[in-house]
């Protein structure tokens, strides 16, 4: 009798304790249609360095599951229709009424995957990330936003652009130190001035390498094609340089005679350019049509080195778009290449 009382009392209990711990458990329990978060309003996003350190507010409203959760929001862009594969992170906080950022920090961020100086379509969203608070270990529940389109335009370094050259072109201040650079493609007959946007100044021909401030007269290239082009906007100074990349072989149209086939320079990649039509053959890349500065092939045949081999046709006569990448342009000159067969 005893024995079967313990047994009896002991049933009781469990009853009582997983009533108990029925009772106590607090479930997650999911709305049959939740709330997914959204962007309300989005600033202007032509963005100027002179407002630089001004504040751009997006406004959203919350999400809402039907379950009390910890809520972390992501503001994230991408480039349009590309459905975030690679997304651009750039604000998060634990409320999305407003999510703010300085001009300067998101022409920072997006400066990563858009290009400068050129307007830009830009898909928006923000990703609400949930954790529930009760401990249950559930795994996070994401919502995101309904995608906001905006046409953005991001500045650039400090840049004096080129004004009557005949190409939408632009010298650049790597220090934002008055000293500007760059590779632009000139023509004797097309004199152009500089101006910077920023503080809307012109610089003119001021004769002898020098620069006329708000000068009207138009500054004359001594040569056709690529230069390298120094601008020193406190000493008013310009200096301009002959840099021709070129393709010279017998795979080229004038073989292994100057002019060589001159390239285009890609500012966006940093490489030299070109689709040309080639024949059975080889071929090198030279600069200024002199052999003081050549890149062929290294001994494996991996990458550019300075009075390298001669490069074989990859694939045989045809359309070519090759790419030329300059690893290292003082002595010895290296570099690499990679090449599309059009046809």
């Amino acid at each position: 009798m005893k024995k079967n009382l313990i047994i009896y009392l002991t049933v009781i209990g469990l009853i009582g304790l997983l009533a108990s711990c029925e009772k106590d458990e607090t479930r997650v329990v999911m709305s049959a249609s939740p709330t997914a978060p959204t962007i309300q309003t989005m600033p202007n996003l032509t963005l100027e360095r002179a407002n630089g350190t001004q504040t751009l507010v997006f406004v959203g409203t919350p999400v809402d599951p039907g379950f009390q959760a910890s809520v972390t929001y992501f503001l994230e862009a991408c480039a349009t229709g590309t459905n975030f594969a690679t997304p651009v992170a750039i604000i998060s906080g634990i409320k999305d009424n407003e999510l703010k950022i300085t001009v300067s920090d998101l022409n920072g961020i997006l400066l990563k995957a858009f290009p400068a100086d050129q307007a830009s379509s830009v898909d928006f969203r923000i990703r609400a990330v949930l954790v529930t608070d009760v401990g249950t270990g559930v795994a996070p529940f994401v919502y995101s936003s309904p995608v906001k389109t905006a046409q953005v335009t991001l500045y650039g370094l400090p840049r004096l652009d080129l004004i009557g050259s005949g190409v939408d072109q632009k010298l650049e201040s790597a220090l934002g130190d008055g000293v500007y650079t760059g590779y632009v493609k000139l023509d004797i007959t097309k004199p152009f001035t500089l101006h910077d946007p920023d503080a809307d100044i012109a610089y003119g021909d001021g004769g002898a390498g020098a620069l006329a401030l708000n000068g009207t007269t138009g500054i004359t290239p001594a040569t056709n094609g690529y230069s390298y082009v120094t601008v020193d906007t406190k000493a008013l100074t310009i200096t301009m340089a002959q840099f021709e990349i070129g393709l010279v072989g017998d795979a080229t149209p004038n073989a292994w005679n100057s002019p060589d086939s001159k390239m285009d320079y890609n500012s966006a990649t940093g490489t030299w350019d070109i689709t040309i039509d080639l024949v059975a053959g080889q071929f090198k890349f030279r600069f200024n049509d002199g052999w003081a500065w050549n890149l062929g092939w290294n001994p494996a045949k991996t990458s550019l080195v300075h009075n390298g081999d001669n490069i074989d046709l990859p694939a045989g006569p045809g359309n070519y778009t090759l790419k030329l990448t300059i690893t290292q342009f003082a002595a010895p000159e290296t570099g690499t290449f990679t090449y599309i067969k059009n046809n």
